[in-house]
């Protein structure tokens, strides 16, 4: 790990060109590491070997390249990470936070109550003592979590609490397909790597609570929190791949660029006729307690 006062990162999936409200999340991210004279690490999240591309990867890296978002180190991929999740995994298995279970989605909606990401989970194999490696009949890991409030403060956003008892249920970190599931991987990815703040959207802010858990369980410090509002169409839906964001234009760099600090509420920058003089630019003037506190913005 470095040792670093702070290390920040953009983690990316890529399973489509970057869009405008990536470009929020990437530069939010970068702009509070550099003013704070830390580290911007770039890690592409493919974990989900299911909807990922590698040749996504490639068109972020270089989108990135254009806008002047430039990275130290290498690049992370998470699919070279597999054995050390499942190193992890055993250990949660062996300290009793980790179990196995066969219920199908199905199965799972017909006894739930809804919660703040789908049903919650009621618990039904916790104590059932499935065997974690089952080949005949494949089974999910769930994480078996506690009933109190997880609280945080988050820097933007501010407290923020949540009863995973209770809003989500023991949560999969590991699929039934055999993949690592978000919520492990990002954990595990951040210890790993010495990040310290974490700066991305607000559509991830209910999945903290569950990160939070996790290092907990592991003995990982927590990180610092800010989620930044999300930019909606009109139709109020979070721009996305699924909603068909239009990709960056890297030749547009400047314009795009500005247009992202006026939605994070930033000092407008010097004019200037190079993407590397916007950024130096707003870096020096990088107030985070400006952004808007709202979590979407059309």
């Amino acid at each position: 790990m470095n040792d670093a006062r702070y290390i920040g990162r953009f983690a990316p999936s890529p399973t489509g060109p970057l869009h405008f409200g990536s470009l929020l999340a990437a530069l939010a991210s970068y702009l509070d590491a550099r003013a704070n004279n830390g580290l911007w690490l770039v890690r592409i999240e493919d974990v989900d070997t299911t909807r990922c591309d590698a040749a996504f990867a490639s068109e972020i890296l270089n989108t990135l390249t254009a806008f002047g978002l430039t990275w130290d180190g290498e690049v992370q991929i998470q699919t070279r990470n597999q054995n050390r999740y499942d190193e992890v995994l055993s250990a949660l298995i062996e300290a009793g936070r980790v179990y196995a279970c066969d219920c199908s989605r199905r199965e799972v909606a017909d006894s739930a109550v809804a919660g703040i990401d789908g049903p919650v989970y009621p618990g039904t194999c916790r104590n059932k003592h499935l065997a974690t490696t089952n080949s005949d009949k494949p089974t999910a890991l769930r994480f078996a979590v506690n009933a109190a409030a997880v609280d945080w403060q988050d820097r933007l956003q501010g407290p923020q609490a949540q009863r995973l008892d209770l809003e989500v249920g023991d949560f999969v970190v590991r699929r039934r397909d055999g993949l690592t599931a978000y919520q492990l991987a990002v954990v595990v990815d951040d210890f790993d790597a010495g990040v310290t703040h974490v700066v991305r959207g607000a559509d991830l802010i209910d999945s903290t609570a569950r990160q939070i858990a996790l290092q907990a369980a592991l003995g990982y410090p927590t990180h610092a929190y800010l989620h930044i509002p999300v930019a909606t169409n009109e139709a109020g839906e979070k721009l996305s791949k699924q909603t068909l964001a239009e990709a960056l234009i890297s030749e547009n760099a400047i314009e795009t660029l500005r247009l992202a600090l006026r939605f994070l509420n930033q000092p407008a920058p010097s004019p200037t006729a190079s993407v590397t003089g916007l950024l130096a630019d707003a870096v020096a003037r990088w107030q985070p307690h400006a952004i808007p506190k709202s979590r979407r913005i059309t």
